[in-house]
């Protein structure tokens, strides 16, 4: 047996790892945490300061299992698990469960899965930093606190099986505060002017360098330039330099593979990770833009050999963030030379937008000349403005421009050569248009637009930014929305052969794609959560505790005094708020039904946001409706919600059986002969019968196809095709089928054998928890 035992985190890595080490060594994976807070209650004993209650997860016994043989066998262990405070968290666990010994046991980091790292990190082992520890296990604790304290107020005084998180919380708010101020927004119109010039039979497009108020003035403007001879007044040259991004950190590539390659947050980090532990780049968790000696040599050795000694141009770069968690490098490949790897798809694109970024930032500024004409004329009040830009020298642009997040402006342009003209020459005007347009709203976060702001505001560091973004969609406070935006119209003055044109276009306004958009829950459970626990949701608090942590991994605060000094005033605001508040439904009155006189009101019921009609204080019941997916609380009219109260719609019948449009918790469904269908794209207010059929036909066949076996003897046994593969199932119990067997052919006694053998996994308790 191998004299050294390797342990690190994931299963990809231990093999990558394995290949660079001798036959002394064999590497073996926990596959992540091996232990956590207790899962049945609080796991934290507060009486005790704070003491946290661990317990290995219950599909992880197996592997500790495993791991404790190879110690024995092992003359010393060497834990590798990731460099940052959650690896540190890993090996810390790993030391404990395993009961290893401080004389046989190494610890061993790495930034990079490379042949010389690894084997420089053997010779550089270093014992657990329990500072590193003790900042995860002071997020963990106090995340854990907050949860379990702050749920059950959301489950009283909003709605049952509701959650809250301390950081997620927080970026549900800045989702719905940017949404309320979309949602108050009154778009203002202006006129901007483009004019089309000639100069010795050459065009310039030039814009008019102050947009105008009005109709009135567009139109009074045009009608002067129509009495004026154009000149040019002024033609500015200047050189300017364009410069490189700084490397990737966690965040900016997050938003960069959203821009440049649509990636979500999650997938980013998903296909990251495979990149980082097949060796091809350095650790993709980190808020450091730093590059080591080594790999600035790399990178200045490919530029030359790739490009030429005048493209190199060696830049170490400062970190704009004081809170940069240890000392990490940038995000970069681990050999400068392989511009490319033979992977999947994804995490090809990605690492070529890795490696073009890294190169990038250690070229050679890009130089460039900016060119500025002005025309007009002694008699106008304004000028217009043609602007372009040459390239003179690409530098880094030959490999790589970063992409801006925050530039939604469409009318801005530039261009390239602009003609050879001198101050003072005639312009004649080919035309001059003045488009009617208007001032926008703030626009709704994408994923990486989200990620940018909760860095800004210090929240959260590069390891929780996607669970983040991920868990407050799975909770349902946030989805990603598809609004087709409406029609708009807009006038348009044109100014063409001294006559004046007014005309009207159509434009489409408020489509979005992918934007994260607030739910009704998420509102109102945000509103509750800001009035009753504002020190909490405050973005400088959130940013101070993201500090504190800083400061216990850096040895510098004890992580217990910090709970205490978090939870005690916590734990008073959640007495109080038990105690004295109202419950929180988002409760918004529309109007009265005309048939009856009763109030119409919306809000947040037990199954999520529904219509009412009447007063639960009534002598007559009220009646309820749940709203469509594409209704909110904060818009629906009471027309629309009115319209509810007609379902379900009697749509004819089809096989004998009465079909019925309707919906209801879990959305718009069609009905028929005891089954449902659910309502994907349409809409149950419009849906008709040939459709419905069209929809009951397509599951009846979905439904054939997932049936592989039905025992005429006991209908109950069944053997389906589910999404990881067949399985059998018995009543409402699921069990798993033997590899190696082929499911069509068993039989009813085969069946029953199998489920005897194996415990029962029922579905309704699944839903039930």
């Amino acid at each position: 047996m191998a004299k050294n035992l390797v342990i690190v985190e994931s299963p990809a890595k231990a093999k990558t790892i394995e290949g660079y080490l001798g036959k002394d060594f064999v590497v073996k994976s926990s596959y992540g945490h091996v232990r956590d807070l207790a899962s049945k209650g609080l796991a934290i004993d507060i009486a005790n300061n704070f003491q946290p209650e661990y317990e290995v997860s219950a599909d992880k016994k197996n592997v500790i299992s495993e791991l404790k043989k190879l110690v024995k066998e092992a003359e010393t262990v060497w834990l590798a698990t990731d460099e940052d405070r959650e690896g540190e968290a890993i090996s810390w666990h790993l030391y404990e469960t395993l009961k290893l010994g401080k004389k046989d046991t190494k610890r061993i980091t790495f930034n990079e899965i490379t042949k010389s790292a690894i084997q420089r990190a053997i010779q550089n082992p270093r014992e657990i930093n329990k500072e590193l520890v003790d900042a995860q296990q002071a997020r963990r604790v106090l995340d854990r606190l907050v949860g379990f304290e702050l749920s059950p107020v959301l489950w009283k005084k909003v709605k049952p099986s509701l959650s809250a998180g301390r950081v997620q919380s927080v970026a549900v708010r800045l989702i719905v505060e940017r949404e309320k101020e979309i949602l108050a927004f009154e778009p203002g119109n202006y006129f901007r002017l483009v004019g089309d010039f000639i100069a010795h039979g050459q065009k310039i497009k030039a814009v008019l360098a102050h947009n105008l108020d009005d109709r009135k003035q567009a139109l009074q403007f045009l009608n002067e330039c129509n009495a004026v001879d154009f000149e040019v007044l002024e033609v500015n040259k200047k050189p300017a330099e364009k410069h490189p991004s700084a490397p990737f950190t966690t965040s900016t590539l997050q938003q960069e593979a959203s821009l440049k390659l649509g990636f979500s947050v999650s997938r980013t980090m998903s296909v990251a990770q495979k990149l980082y532990e097949a060796g091809h780049i350095t650790y993709m968790r980190t808020d450091s833009v730093n590059f080591s000696d080594t790999a600035m040599e790399g990178a200045k050795n490919a530029i030359v050999a790739n490009y030429g000694a005048n493209y190199s141009n060696p830049k170490r770069y400062k970190n704009k963030n004081t809170g940069a968690q240890e000392a990490h490098e940038a995000i970069r490949p681990t050999d400068f030379l392989r511009s490319s790897v033979n992977a999947g798809p994804d995490e090809e694109r990605l690492y070529d937008l890795i490696w073009k970024r890294s190169i990038a930032s250690q070229m050679a500024a890009a130089k460039l000349e900016r060119t500025t004409i002005k025309i007009g004329s002694s008699q106008l009040s304004d000028h217009f403005a043609a602007k372009g830009e040459i390239i003179k020298f690409d530098g880094f642009l030959k490999v790589y421009l970063a992409s801006n997040i925050d530039d939604e402006d469409d009318d801005q342009e530039l261009d390239g050569l602009l003609p050879d003209v001198q101050q003072g020459d005639a312009l004649s005007v080919e035309e001059i248009i003045a488009t009617e347009r208007f001032t926008k709203a703030p626009p709704r976060y994408v994923e990486a637009s989200l990620v940018k702001k909760l860095e800004e505001l210090g929240i959260g560091r590069p390891s929780t930014y996607a669970p983040t973004i991920s868990t407050i969609q799975k909770r349902g406070y946030v989805e990603k929305k598809e609004r087709e935006g409406e029609e708009r119209s807009y006038e348009v003055f044109t100014l063409n052969n001294e006559s004046i044109t007014e005309g009207k276009s159509t434009e489409i306004t408020g489509r979005d794609r992918n934007k994260l958009s607030p739910t009704d829950i998420g509102i109102v459970v945000t509103d509750f959560l800001v009035e009753h626990f504002g020190r909490i949701l405050d973005y400088n608090f959130t940013a101070k505790v993201e500090d504190e942590f800083d400061e216990i991994a850096q040895g510098l605060k004890e992580w217990t005094a910090m709970i205490k000094n978090f939870y005690d005033p916590f734990h008073q605001n959640v007495e109080e708020t038990l105690e004295h508040s109202d419950r929180a439904s988002g409760e918004r009155h529309l109007g009265e039904d005309p048939k009856s006189g009763k109030k119409v009101i919306v809000r947040i019921g037990r199954y999520g946001p529904m219509a009412q009609i009447g007063d639960s204080e009534e002598e007559e019941k009220p009646q309820f409706a749940s709203l469509l997916p594409n209704q909110t609380l904060n818009t629906i009219t009471l027309e629309d919600a009115l319209d509810l109260f007609k379902l379900p719609r009697n749509l004819g019948e089809y096989e004998g059986k009465v079909v019925k449009a309707n919906v209801g918790r879990f959305g718009p469904y069609i009905q028929h002969d005891g089954k449902f269908v659910s309502l994907k794209e349409d809409d149950p207010m419009e849906v008709n019968l040939s459709r419905a059929i069209e929809l009951i036909e397509q599951k009846k066949e979905e439904d054939a196809k997932k049936m592989i076996k039905v025992f005429e003897e006991d209908e109950t046994v069944q053997i389906l095709n589910g999404r990881w593969g067949p399985y059998l199932k018995i009543g409402k119990n699921n069990f798993k089928l033997p590899k190696d067997i082929e499911p069509e052919k068993l039989t009813l006694e085969e069946c029953k054998e199998i489920a005897n053998n194996q415990p029962k996994k029922s579905t309704a308790r699944r839903k039930k928890k």
